[in-house]
Formats: structure tokens, C-alpha cells, sequence
């Protein structure tokens, strides 16, 4: 059995989650804590971050892209229809422009100052940048969910999925880095409702149970995270 090397509350790790989901495979989860730096960790990725997927041979693809195209590129012709990088060069160049959003911006606006904030801190020592968190850094992480929320509305309203007519990637990474949001309670859901719509289409996917599961130690997650009514 292939081994996914992640962090719960990893965004990016979330995403090739559900990807194995979407293509039906199954990994091995191996939490990861980046902070420690452990040294077999950075032997497969010296970067130090996650995800890292390793096949059965031990070859080890480190990063989301790398691994999403790696997995389209030996298992993507298997789904057919269902290929989550599209054939067509046009699709797949919105596909990664998306993919790049929500991987790149949404995850430096939002995600990845909220789980540093509210989560990873707390279990860092004051040497690695543990310790309280940055309250400003938190609430303008809050304030930009909205025009994100405002922009996956505006692309549902002119397609069926975020970049076309069929199921990405672009979608799985953007409701992967959401669900950590979610999880944190810092989504307005209330406030845009075809952004919920769309969530909630993904979030009653098979592949998204897993994570609705998932709970960090001293931290239950908000009250509509496993909520598929919510």
C-alpha cells in the first residue's frame, strides 16, 4: 500500500485526500508534524511540508501539484469521463489557474494563517514560533473568506463545477482548504448561498467522509463542519 505523509489540518494534504478518494485508491496516513523537522521527513522532502504521497517501490513525490499530476499521469486514464485533469489543453489550463488560486492565494489570505494561528501553535514550541496567536492576522484572514466565497458563486453561476461542466481538481482543492476553514468555524456560510450550495454538492461525496471525521486533539471542530445540512 502506498503512504501519504500529511497533517490533518493540512489543506494541501486534505486535497490529495480527496483526490485518493475520487480515484479510489487507498494510502496509508501518516501524520506529519513539519515543525519537528524530522530527519527521514526531510530526507523524502527537503522542503519540510506537506503532503508527501510514497508509492509501494518507496519513490516519494513531495508537494500537491507534483503528486495530482503524477497521479493523473499514471491512473488518470482509468476514470475516463470521470478524469479529474481534463484532456483538452484549454481545460486543463483553467484547471491548474484554479488550482493555483486556491492552492497558492486562498492558502496565504486564509488558510494558512488560520491553522498556523488557531492550531499549529499550540502544539510548537516558543523556539519554533509557538505560542499565542496573532489576533490581526486572524481577522483579516476572516475578513478575505468572503470575496472567496463571492468568487466560487460567481464561477458556479456560469458552469456546473468550479472550471467546467465535470468534477476537478480545481474543486477538491478549494473544498479542502474550505473544510479546514470550516472546520475553525471562520466560514460565513450564512452569507452566500450558492457558495454553500456548492460546498455542500462535495461534501456529501464519498471521498470527503474521511475528513469529516477528523478531529485535533483539545479542539472540537464547528458545529455544521460534519453537518451535510448545514
Amino acid at each position: 500500500m502506498a503512504t501519504l505523509y500529511h497533517y490533518p489540518l493540512c489543506p494541501h494534504s486534505r486535497f490529495i485526500r480527496l483526490v485518493l478518494g475520487e480515484f479510489g485508491l487507498e494510502a496509508a496516513l501518516v501524520e506529519e508534524r513539519v515543525w519537528e523537522r524530522r530527519r527521514e521527513f526531510l530526507e523524502m522532502n527537503p522542503a519540510g511540508t506537506t503532503p508527501v504521497f510514497r508509492e509501494e517501490n518507496g519513490l516519494a513525490i513531495p508537494g500537491a501539484g507534483p503528486i495530482a499530476e503524477y497521479l493523473d499521469e499514471t491512473r488518470g486514464l482509468a476514470l475516463g469521463e470521470r478524469r479529474l485533469l481534463p484532456e483538452g489543453p484549454g481545460e486543463r489550463v483553467e484547471v491548474r489557474r484554479l488550482l493555483d488560486w486556491f492552492s497558492l492565494k486562498f492558502n496565504e489570505e486564509i488558510t494558512g494563517p488560520l491553522v498556523l494561528e488557531k492550531v499549529m501553535k499550540r502544539f510548537m514550541a516558543r523556539d519554533d514560533g509557538g505560542g499565542p496567536p496573532e489576533m490581526s492576522a486572524i481577522r483579516a484572514a476572516r475578513a478575505n473568506v468572503r470575496y472567496h466565497l463571492r468568487y466560487i458563486a460567481w464561477l458556479t453561476a456560469k458552469r456546473n463545477w468550479l472550471a467546467g461542466s465535470e468534477l476537478s481538481y480545481a474543486d477538491l482543492a478549494a473544498a479542502a482548504h474550505l473544510s479546514c476553514v470550516d472546520y475553525l468555524g471562520d466560514v460565513p456560510w450564512e452569507e452566500d448561498e450558492a457558495a454553500r450550495a456548492w460546498y455542500a454538492r462535495i461534501k456529501s461525496r464519498p471521498s470527503f467522509r474521511p475528513l469529516l471525521n477528523d478531529r485535533m486533539p483539545g479542539m472540537a471542530p464547528s458545529a455544521q463542519y460534519d453537518n451535510l445540512d448545514f
